[in-house]
């Protein structure tokens, strides 16, 4: 727990989205109309500085786009937002990843990925100085060696470590990294895959944090294992919202002064200022309810990204509480 703002550095894919918005999925052969086209940035480690931005951290965006204008507008964009991107690498003979996705009425995603310039960096990429002040890292998939280098060196400077491997979790050699990683992001599926790895090679005080979808999400301690239902809410386009949830449980796990006077100041929906085992951390049910927050927020609006603030996190949870 830090008693300013956490400095964290969110390493990965840096991407502009191109997402429609549809009645329904086409069947093979099929056809359906475009209901709404909107460009925007998007990519993981973008999207949880920026969410990470919105909840009063100091986020620091490490990744690659190319040199083109789609590299240009995600690079604004993350500007605008407070995200530091100054160490970002620009490619300039390639191109930016671009997502296509597509969302229907449900807003359940189908997605269609470019991998351009997204791996263009490497861990020597970004200044010593830069890593010397990291509090923590976030890692999202990028290429396993350079996660590894990426964990060691923050690790070495005391720093604590996240990651969220994504959908290749299973394809990669993501577990080389685990020895440094002190809280590990996996959906239902990734979990399968990556669990029993991360038990026999992560930390022995590591979490693992199953993002359930509609059904919240759990966290698999030493202690045994805490969950939080989630929240009932009319999801419009579920982009992102991992990315969100990702935002929330750092911004909360890592305990910054703005958290605990804002979310926690009168004892109610978070309870008192200290953790469950009697120290200064905040209780895992408290990170889990701030982190759902923030997946729920996204999940109601129509791109990748939402306007994070702890006022919009706490009426959410204040209000289903009541």
């Amino acid at each position: 727990m830090t008693d300013t703002k956490p400095n964290v550095i969110c390493a990965g894919h840096i991407n502009w989205d191109v997402t429609m918005h549809v009645d329904k999925l086409p069947e093979p052969d099929g056809e359906v109309q475009i209901r709404e086209l909107i460009q925007s940035g998007g990519g993981s480690a973008a999207n949880v500085a920026v969410g990470l931005s919105g909840l009063d951290a100091d986020a620091t965006v490490f990744g690659s786009v190319g040199g083109d204008d789609s590299g240009a507008f995600a690079l604004q964009e993350l500007d605008r937002s407070g995200v530091q991107c100054g160490h970002v690498l620009v490619a300039k003979d390639e191109t930016t990843a671009v997502k296509y996705l597509v969302v229907d009425d449900d807003g359940e995603v189908m997605v269609f990925a470019s991998d351009g310039a997204n791996e263009a960096f490497s861990a020597g990429d970004l200044p010593p100085r830069v890593v010397a002040t990291a509090d923590h890292l976030h890692l999202t998939s990028q290429r396993p060696e350079t996660a590894v280098e990426l964990a060691a060196l923050v690790r070495d400077v005391g720093g604590t470590v996240s990651f969220d491997p994504g959908r290749r979790v299973g394809q990669r050699a993501f577990k080389r990294a685990f020895p440094h990683v002190d809280v590990l992001f996996c959906n239902r599926r990734e979990a399968e895959l990556a669990a029993e790895d991360y038990r026999e090679n992560g930390p022995d005080d590591g979490l693992l944090v199953t993002k359930r979808g509609a059904d919240g999400a759990t966290v698999s301690a030493p202690k045994g294992t805490v969950s939080h239902p989630g929240f009932e809410i009319d999801a419009v386009d579920t982009t992102g919202s991992g990315d969100a949830f990702a935002a929330g449980f750092l911004a909360a796990w890592l305990g910054s002064r703005t958290f605990r006077r804002r979310f926690r100041r009168d004892g109610g929906a978070a309870g008192p200022d200290v953790g469950s085992d009697g120290s200064d951390d905040p209780p895992l049910e408290e990170v889990l309810a701030v982190a759902n927050a923030c997946g729920a927020l996204t999940a109601m609006e129509a791109t990748a990204r939402t306007d994070l603030t702890w006022d919009r996190v706490a009426s959410l949870v204040e209000k289903t509480e009541e």
